[in-house]
Parts: C-alpha cells; structure tokens; sequence
C-alpha cells in the first residue's frame, strides 16, 4: 500500500538533519530569499538585454510566458514529486526532506520558503533544462528572456504560500487561503495549486464542492 501525506500536524520546527551545518542550509527568512533571488532574476535579465541583444519587448513576452509555464511547474511539482513516496526508505526520506516535514510542521517559519543553497541548485538543473529545451529549437539566447520569468513566478509563489501559513488572508485572496488550507488538513491527494486553482480545475484535483469557500 502506498503511503500518503499525512494531514496530522505538529507544533514547532521540524529536524531534518542532525548535522548542524546542514541543518542550517534547510532554513532560510524572506528577507534572504529576496536578495538572492532577486539579484539572480535581475543579473539573468541583464545578460539578456545587455549581453545578448535581446529587446526590451522580447524580454517581457519571454518573461510573461516564463511565468504562465511556472504555474504549470507548481502543480505538476507538488502533485507528482513532492508527494511522491513509496514504502522504501530512501523514498521516504526524500519525500520528507523534500516535502513532509513541511505537512507534519506547516507552520515552521523558516521552511516556508526555499533556502538559497538547494534553491540556486534546482534553478540550474532547471535552466540547464529549459536551456537544452531552447538550444534543440535553435533559440538558446531565449533561455535568458525566459528563465528570469519562470523564476519570478517561483518566487511569488512562494511568498503567496508563506502569507497562506503566517498571515490573515486579504478579502479578495480568501479562497487560495482557503485552497491550500484544505490541501493540509483535509485533501492531501487534492489541491496541489497554490498560487492559483487553474491546473487544480483543468486537471480535476480541486476540493469536493463542499468543502470549497464560497464567494
């Protein structure tokens, strides 16, 4: 049988390595993600216009789209690999690395974000990717227009699911409180959108209409 997120939850912080060194690499603070991030996004939007020549409108469109296919990243990231775990070990832990000290603990305030360390990590495979992606259609400099978005919409994702577990939802915001609240405590296997509830629709992963908050 294979096992699922759990939906029992814990006070505190959660331990993910007894190494401190390593422990400390798993926690990080708004302020940090923001400067990392946000010089990556602005050096990689730099290369583009300055180094390689691309227009100012090339650019917006390329991040734009960046962003829409970020969205779609979310959904399929959470559904299919941060909810990916089986009875072997290894996936076990990888899964609770990854993603299940984040259920058992959801309010521990240093791991709503993604530290920079294993952050600027996955963002290389992932423009490593997209750049392969790009270089096999014959546009690779699009990569540099492109990744600065798909990045963005990374980083606005993840300060939306860090408000969902420290602040009060805003009025007009309250169903995605609401979404990823359900996501939690109630349909671990449902919900995985948390910036949106598109993919959740398309893909027929929303909450029973019951349980939805009504506008």
């Amino acid at each position: 049988m294979k096992p699922k997120v759990t939906t029992d939850f814990q006070e505190g912080n959660a331990q993910i390595f007894k190494n401190p060194v390593l422990e400390s690499l798993t926690k990080t603070n708004p302020i940090q993600n923001i400067i990392v991030y946000g010089l990556t996004i602005a050096a990689l939007i730099y290369v583009a216009v300055d180094w390689i020549g691309l227009s100012p409108l090339m650019v917006l469109g390329l991040f734009v789209s960046g962003i829409f296919v970020w969205t779609f990243a979310e959904y399929m990231l959470h559904r299919f690999l941060f909810h990916w775990v089986t009875e072997a070990k290894w996936s076990q832990r990888f899964h609770f690395i990854m993603h299940g000290s984040h259920h058992q603990h959801p309010k521990d305030e240093e791991r709503l974000l993604m530290p920079p360390v294993p952050g600027l990590i996955m963002a290389s495979v992932l423009f490593g990717i997209f750049f392969l992606i790009f270089w096999i259609a014959g546009y690779s400099d699009l990569t540099f227009g492109f990744f600065p978005g798909f990045f963005s919409g990374y980083l606005m994702y993840s300060f939306v699911h860090r408000a969902t577990h420290t602040m009060k939802p805003p009025k007009r915001f309250r169903h995605l409180w609401h979404h990823h609240s359900l996501h939690h405590y109630r349909f671990p296997d449902k919900a995985f959108g948390v910036s949106n509830t598109f993919w959740d629709r398309v893909f027929g992963t929303m909450p029973p209409a019951s349980a939805r908050l009504k506008r």
